[in-house]
C-alpha cells in the first residue's frame, strides 16, 4: 500500500507518520470549532473567526453510534476510509486498492479498529464487491445515495467524502437503500440484463424498418408489424435473396388479413447493395438476441422456481374455472405459479400487468411490503405519487420534473398505457382521468391506483374483483349525482322549481 506524500487537503488533518494505511489524523478541536465546521459544511475552512469564546459554551452534535466508518468508493482509483474517533479526538483516515487483496487489507483494518457498521456511497456498481465482502464477515453496509451527502459547500476530496460520511452516520442523519434479500438480488441482476438486451433488439428492429424504407419496401404496410411471423419470413427471404413480390407474398401466415395481392403491392423496391446489406446485418442480430433471451428467460425461470420453492409457502389453487385469461406470452402457464406463490398474489390478474411486468416488481421491491406503512409509501418509493405542484401552501410551477429512475414504477407504466380501450374498471379510470386532463397524466394516474391494488393484495390479502367499464362509469355517474343533489340541498334549492326549469328551457 502506498503512503500519500502531500499537503493535508482539509484542515485539521495532519500526515500520520510511520503508520500503516493511514494517511491522516484528525488533530483535536474544540467543540465550537467542531459546531462550527459542522453547520458551514463538512469541509469548511477554519479562519481566525472561529476561535471558541470560552464564556459561550457551543452545542455539539451527539455521536449516537462509536464504532461506525464511512467508505469513498471509487471506480478504478483508490477507497478512502475513515475510522472511528480515537480516545484522543482524532480518526485514522486510510487508502486501499480496488484489488481482492487490497480489499481484504480494507476489511482487516476495518475490524482491528472494532468497527461495526459502514456507510459507503452506491457509486455505479463499484461498491458491489465492497459490501459483499463487508456483509459476508458480519459488517453492517448502509448503502447511501450520493444526492443526500454532497450537497455541502465546500471543495470536494476523496478524504473529505469518506470523512463526512462517518460523521454523518455517527450521528445517525444517514438511512440506507433497500437491498433485496440475496436470493431475490440474483433474479434482479439477470432481469435487468434481459431488460437491457431488449432494448437491443429494438433497435435492431428500427435498423431493418429503416433499411427498407430506404430502399421503399413497404413491410410495415403490407402486415401489421414486421416483427411477427410474415414479417419476418419476409424479411429473411430479402436477405436470402429473394426479390420476387409475387414470391414474398406467397410467405404469408394464414391468419394474416390481407391477400397475396395487397402484401406484393408493397414489397417492389429499389434494391441497393448497402441497404440489403445493414438489413441483413440487423436480422442476423435480432436472431442471435432472441436466442440470447430464450436463454435469459429459462435461467430467470428456474431461479425464481428455486425462489418459490425457497419461500416455503404452499402451492396456490388453480384459478376458477372462466377466470383464467388467454395469454399470447406462453411462460405465464408455470412462471406466473411461481409469482403467485412468492407474492400471495397473482399480478397478471390485473389487466395490462404480464408476466415480466410481475417478476420485475418482484425482485426491484422484493415480497416483503411490511416496510411500507401505508400504499401511498409504495407508490411514492417507486415514483409514482402525484405531482402536487405547490410549495408552502402556493401554487408553483414545476420547471424541471425529476427522471423516474424506478424500475417498477416504469414497468407499471408500460402496463398502465396498455388500457387505454380496455373495458375493464381500470381501463375506465384511466380515460376518465384523460379526459380531464391529459394521456400522460393519466397513465401516471392509473400506475399509482395499480400499484394500490398490488399493496393491498400483497399486504392484506385483498382481492382483485372487476367489475368492468360499466359499473365503473355508473358508480361515477351517481356520484355526480349526489354531488349535485348537496349542492342544492346546500343553497336550499326547491328541486321540482328546478327540473321544471330545466324542462322549460
Amino acid at each position: 500500500m502506498a503512503r500519500l506524500n502531500m499537503e493535508p487537503q482539509c484542515p485539521g488533518v495532519r500526515l500520520a507518520p510511520d503508520r500503516q494505511g493511514i494517511i491522516g489524523e484528525a488533530e483535536t478541536h474544540s467543540p465550537r470549532q467542531d459546531f462550527l465546521k459542522l453547520s458551514a459544511g463538512p469541509f469548511a475552512h477554519t479562519t481566525q473567526e472561529d476561535t471558541p469564546m470560552p464564556d459561550k459554551p457551543a452545542p455539539a452534535f451527539d455521536e449516537t453510534r462509536r464504532n461506525v466508518a464511512g467508505i469513498d468508493i471509487a471506480g478504478h482509483a483508490d477507497h478512502y476510509v475513515c475510522g472511528p474517533r480515537r480516545d484522543d479526538g482524532g480518526h485514522d483516515v486510510a487508502h486501499f486498492g480496488t484489488t481482492t487483496a487490497e480489499l481484504h487489507k480494507l476489511l482487516a483494518w476495518l475490524k482491528e479498529r472494532g468497527v461495526e457498521s459502514v456507510a459507503l456511497e452506491s457509486t455505479s456498481v463499484y461498491w458491489i464487491p465492497v459490501a459483499d465482502l463487508l456483509e459476508a464477515d458480519g459488517v453492517e453496509v448502509v448503502l447511501v445515495d450520493t444526492r443526500e451527502v454532497r450537497m455541502v459547500p465546500g471543495r470536494k476530496s476523496d478524504v473529505k467524502d469518506c470523512q463526512w460520511l462517518q460523521r454523518l452516520h455517527s450521528c445517525g442523519l444517514l438511512r440506507g437503500g433497500f437491498r433485496p434479500p440475496e436470493n431475490v438480488a440474483a433474479v434482479r441482476t439477470v432481469l435487468r440484463e434481459r431488460e437491457s438486451l431488449t432494448g437491443m433488439r429494438v433497435q435492431c428492429l428500427q435498423q431493418m424498418q429503416k433499411s427498407l424504407d430506404q430502399m421503399n419496401v413497404r413491410v410495415h404496410h403490407a402486415v401489421s408489424d414486421i416483427d411477427g411471423k410474415t414479417g419476418m419470413a419476409i424479411i429473411g427471404a430479402i436477405v436470402g435473396g429473394r426479390r420476387d413480390p409475387a414470391v414474398l407474398a406467397k410467405l404469408r401466415d394464414r391468419r394474416c388479413e390481407k391477400s397475396e395481392a395487397e402484401i406484393a403491392a408493397h414489397l417492389t423496391g429499389v434494391w441497393r447493395e448497402e441497404h440489403l446489406f445493414n438489413l441483413g446485418q440487423a436480422y442476423r442480430t435480432l436472431l442471435f438476441i432472441d436466442e440470447r433471451l430464450a436463454e435469459y428467460d429459462a435461467k430467470a425461470a428456474a431461479m425464481l422456481r428455486a425462489l418459490a420453492e425457497a419461500s416455503g409457502k404452499p402451492q396456490p389453487p388453480p384459478p376458477p374455472a372462466g377466470e383464467e385469461r388467454p395469454r399470447k406470452d406462453t411462460r405465464d402457464a408455470e412462471g406466473k405459479r411461481d409469482l403467485q406463490r412468492i407474492m400471495g398474489f397473482d399480478m397478471t390478474r390485473l389487466p395490462g400487468i404480464g408476466y415480466d411486468t410481475a417478476a420485475v416488481v418482484l425482485c426491484e421491491i422484493g415480497p416483503d411490503f411490511a416496510r411500507f406503512p401505508t400504499e401511498r409509501h409504495f407508490a411514492a418509493y417507486i415514483g409514482l405519487a402525484p405531482s402536487l405542484g405547490k410549495s408552502a401552501g402556493k401554487n408553483v410551477r414545476q420547471r424541471k420534473r425529476c427522471r423516474n429512475t424506478s424500475r417498477a414504477g416504469r414497468a407499471l407504466r408500460m402496463a398502465a398505457s396498455t388500457l387505454y380501450r380496455s373495458q375493464t374498471e381500470l381501463g375506465a379510470f384511466f380515460r376518465s382521468v384523460a379526459r380531464r386532463a391529459d394521456r400522460k397524466t393519466a397513465v401516471k394516474a392509473t400506475a399509482r391506483r395499480m400499484a394500490h391494488l398490488i399493496y393491498r393484495a400483497v399486504r392484506y390479502g385483498a382481492a382483485y374483483v372487476d367489475n368492468g367499464a360499466q359499473a365503473y362509469e355508473k358508480r361515477m355517474r351517481e356520484r355526480a349525482l349526489k354531488a349535485v343533489r348537496n349542492l342544492i340541498k346546500s343553497h336550499k334549492i326547491n328541486e321540482l322549481e328546478l327540473s321544471t326549469a330545466f324542462a322549460a328551457s
